[in-house]
Order: C-alpha cells, then structure tokens, then sequence
C-alpha cells in the first residue's frame, strides 16, 4: 500500500514531465495500416446510408400527410361540423317549434280531461233499463240488452213466447200467415242485429279506452301512429253505424209494407163483403 502511495505521488509531482513523454512517444509509433478499421468503416457507412434512406422515407411520408392527408381530413372534419350544425338546427326546430314540451304536456292534459268525461258518458251507457216484470217479457228483454252475440240463437224462442206463434193455416189465411211471418221476421232480426250492434259497440268502447291511455302517455313520435289507429276505428264505427241505420231502414220498410198489405186486405174484404151483398139481394 505504501508502494502504491509513492509511485502516486511521485507521478503527480512530475505530471508535467510524464505528459511530455507520452507526447513523444506517440509521435514516434508507426501508425496502423487502413485495413486494419476497413471492416468498420464499411460497416458505420452502411449505417449511415441506412439511416439517411430512413430519413427520407420519413421526409416523404410527412410532405404526404402534410400537403394530401391532412387536407382531406381538415374537410372532413369541416363537413362533420356542418352536418352537425344542420342537425342541431333541425333538432331545435323539433323540440322548440314542432314538438314543444308545453304543447305537449297540455295535450296529455286535455286527453286525461277527455278519458275522464268518456269514463262517465261509458257509465252512463251501462246504465240498467230493463223495465218489464213479467216472465216472458222479462226473458225476452234479457236477451235483447245482454250485449252478448252468443245468445242471439235465443231471440227466436223468448219471442213466440211473447209474441206467440205463427198461427197453423187451419187457423188463419195464407196471405195473413205470409204477412205475420214478414213481419215477425223483421222484428227478430232488428232485436238480433240490436245485440250484435251492442256487443261491437262495447269492443269499441273497449279500444277507444286502449287508445286514451296510449294517447295520454305517448311520445310524439309515435302519436300519429295511434292517431291512425283511431282512424281506423272511426271509420270500422261509421260502419257498425250504417248498418244500424240500414237495419232500421228495412224495420220500417217492414213496417209499411204491412200497413199496406193491411190496407189492401181490407180493400180485398170490403169487396169480397160488397159482392156478398150483392149475391144476396139478387
């Protein structure tokens, strides 16, 4: 250790002198031949014309995304942009315009107001009227406001029973039989056609109940599709109500007709009598 000490300090006391010499003695060496660092040199160019090769791909690249790229981009954005103020715009005149939430929420209103009112114009539709008290006439009313198609086939019995029978022909002439038969036809099927009408009546009441509470709860969007639902039904309803208006247009079509077939019985009996009279005072 003390060796080590000494040589340090010995060379750092003559450090200017070592320095010299080492000078000297590069200066004398033989320097090495080319070769010797050729493989190195060829090497560390490759790399450099590599990485000059790099650099230019990259320089391309970049003038490429600089001057075709990004102009491409910037309008697409640009038209992006538009489309989105476009959309805003059309979404503001919906909201605020055509579809405004306190138009909106009146409407909802003013349907709840209206499903109440109807609530009590359908109670008051079921309100009971059956009046008679005796036995047949109370069947017979039965069936007639049911409001059941099922029970139709019951009009027919509940009927003669009210209105008797037709009479055999030992019992009446044929004109008269044909004239009670037409007309006891007529009134059964006007007492038939009134509990399918009613019936139709209730399913309708039924959907226009669906209808109310779709409407009252709705989105505008899908308002007119119900509103076209409801437009059906009204024009189905106009049509259960000209049938109605038709049944009871052959009702009274019955009707007349028997007030003239009576007419002309009586015509037919008066004659009948007056050529009796006649046969007697001869």
């Amino acid at each position: 250790m003390t060796l080590v000490q000494n040589t340090w300090n010995l060379l750092a006391a003559n450090r200017t002198r070592v320095l010299a010499l080492l000078l000297v003695l590069a200066l004398l060496c033989p320097q090495p031949a080319p070769a010797q660092f050729g493989f190195f040199t060829g090497l560390l160019g490759i790399v450099t014309s590599g990485l000059s090769g790099i650099t230019g791909a990259l320089s391309t690249v970049n003038t490429t995304l600089n001057n075709v790229i990004r102009p491409l981009l910037q309008g697409i954005n640009n038209a992006i942009a538009a489309a989105q103020q476009a959309l805003t715009a059309i979404f503001d005149f919906q909201r605020n315009i055509v579809y405004p939430q306190a138009a909106i929420d009146n409407a909802r209103g003013l349907i709840g107001q209206v499903r109440g009112i109807y609530n009590t114009i359908r109670g008051i539709w079921s309100t009971t009227v059956r009046s008679a008290t005796l036995p047949s006439p109370r069947a017979l009313e039965d069936v007639i406001l049911s409001k059941d198609a099922g029970r139709i086939g019951q009009v027919a019995t509940n009927f003669s029973a009210v209105y008797t029978p037709l009479p055999p022909a030992s019992d009446a002439h044929s004109f008269q039989r044909d004239l009670i038969d037409s007309q006891d036809a007529a009134a059964q099927a006007a007492m038939k056609r009134s509990i399918a009408i009613d019936a139709i009546a209730d399913q309708e009441l039924q959907a226009a109940d669906q209808i109310m509470s779709a409407l009252q709860g709705t989105a505008p969007g899908t308002a007119e599709m119900i509103g076209a639902q409801a437009g059906a039904w009204l024009v189905r309803s106009n049509a259960y109500t000209q049938q109605a208006l038709a049944e009871l247009m052959r009702l009274r079509s019955i009707e007349l007709a028997g007030q003239g077939a009576l007419m002309k019985e009586s015509a037919r009996y008066t004659r009948d009598t007056r050529n009796k009279l006649l046969d007697l005072n001869k």
